[in-house]
C-alpha cells in the first residue's frame, strides 16, 4: 500500500480530532449524569472500604478502561502502518537526449573596440608635362661585347648557392611564477561527485558522473520567467576550472541566449561549491592538474 504525503496528514488530522470528539462527548455525558448524585447517595455506607472508593459508579470513569486501551493500540497501529507505508515521490527531472552535445566550437567573442579613424584620402594623380625637344638627350649606341667561346678558354664552375636554414622559432614564454598552467585534456578528465564508491573502471565512474551532473543540473535550474514569458529556448554554455582541490573556479559564460538564462546557468555551476563533497580532479600522469571543463546547458520550453 502507497500513501502519499497528503493523505498520511489527513488521516492523522482525522484520527486527532476523533480522539477529541470523544474526549469532548465524554465528559459532556459525565456531566449530564452527575446532576444529583450527591443527594442521591448522601445517606450511603459502603459495605467495605474497597466498595466505598468510588463515590459515584454511575459516573465511574474507569469502567470505559477495557475499551479505551484497545482503541488506543487499535489508533497506534493505523498510524504506525500509515507511517511505514508513506511514500514520497520525486519530482522527475527532464534532461534533454543532447544535453552534452556541442554543436560548433565555442569561440570566445573579443571585445569590441573602438574602429579605427578612415584612412587619409589618396595623393592626386601626377601632372605630366611636357619636355622640350631640345633638352632631349641622344641615346648613345649599346656596346656590344664578344662572348663567343673557344676551346682554350676556361670556364670557372660557379660556386653552388647555399640557401641558409630559416631560424629555429623562439621557445614559449616561461609560465609566470605563481601561476599554474590550465589544461583542457587530460588522462583522467574531473568526474562531479557521486560515483567514486563505485566499483568499476575510470570510464564507468566518469559516465556515472555525468549522468549525475545533468541530473543536478536540471534539478536546480529555473526557468527565468522573462525567457518564458517571450518563449526564448536554446542553449547556454558555461566554461569553469575545477581545480585541484575539487572547487569550481572562473565561471563564466561563453555563449548565452539573453532573458537571464545565462546568469541562471551560472548560478547553479557555482552552486556546487556549497555541494557537501567537492569534484574529483583532473589528473596528469597520476598528479592533480587544473582542468578547464565546459558545460552546456539546454533551456526548453514543454
Amino acid at each position: 500500500m502507497e500513501v502519499s504525503g497528503t493523505q498520511l496528514g489527513l488521516a492523522v488530522l482525522g484520527i486527532v480530532l476523533l480522539i477529541v470528539g470523544l474526549i469532548v462527548g465524554y465528559r459532556y455525558y459525565l456531566h449530564s449524569k452527575a446532576d444529583g448524585l450527591k443527594e442521591k447517595h448522601s445517606g450511603d455506607q459502603g459495605s467495605s472500604k474497597l466498595a466505598a472508593r468510588v463515590k459515584y459508579p454511575e459516573v465511574n470513569a474507569f469502567n470505559l478502561s477495557g475499551p479505551l486501551f484497545k482503541f488506543g493500540l487499535a489508533t497506534a497501529l493505523g498510524l504506525t502502518l500509515l507511517a511505514l507505508s508513506w511514500t514520497q515521490y520525486e519530482k522527475p527531472v527532464y534532461i534533454p537526449d543532447d544535453a552534452l552535445l556541442l554543436d560548433e566550437e565555442i569561440e570566445i567573442e573579443p571585445p569590441r573596440t573602438a574602429e579605427p579613424p578612415p584612412p587619409p584620402p589618396p595623393p592626386p594623380p601626377p601632372v605630366i608635362e611636357e619636355v622640350p625637344e631640345e633638352e632631349i638627350l641622344e641615346e648613345e649606341e649599346p656596346e656590344f661585347m664578344d662572348q663567343s667561346v673557344e676551346e682554350e678558354t676556361i670556364i670557372d664552375e660557379p660556386e653552388p648557392v647555399v640557401e641558409e636554414a630559416p631560424p629555429p622559432p623562439p621557445p614559449p614564454p616561461p609560465p609566470e611564477p605563481g601561476v599554474e598552467e590550465i589544461f583542457k585534456v587530460v588522462e583522467q578528465m574531473p568526474r562531479f561527485p557521486g560515483c567514486e564508491d563505485i566499483g568499476g573502471s575510470n570510464q564507468e565512474k566518469y559516465d556515472c558522473a555525468q549522468k549525475e551532473m545533468l541530473n543536478y543540473i536540471y534539478k536546480n535550474v529555473k526557468y527565468p520567467a522573462i525567457a518564458r514569458e517571450n518563449g526564448i529556448q536554446g542553449r547556454v554554455v558555461v566554461q569553469f576550472v575545477v581545480e585541484k582541490d575539487g572547487t569550481i573556479t572562473d565561471a563564466r559564460v561563453v555563449r548565452d541566449i539573453g532573458a537571464g538564462c545565462g546568469e541562471e546557468a551560472l548560478r547553479v555551476v557555482n552552486s556546487m561549491n556549497s555541494m557537501p563533497q567537492k569534484w574529483t580532479p583532473g589528473k596528469q600522469r597520476g598528479k592533480a592538474v587544473r582542468v578547464q571543463f565546459t558545460l552546456p546547458v539546454s533551456f526548453k520550453l514543454q
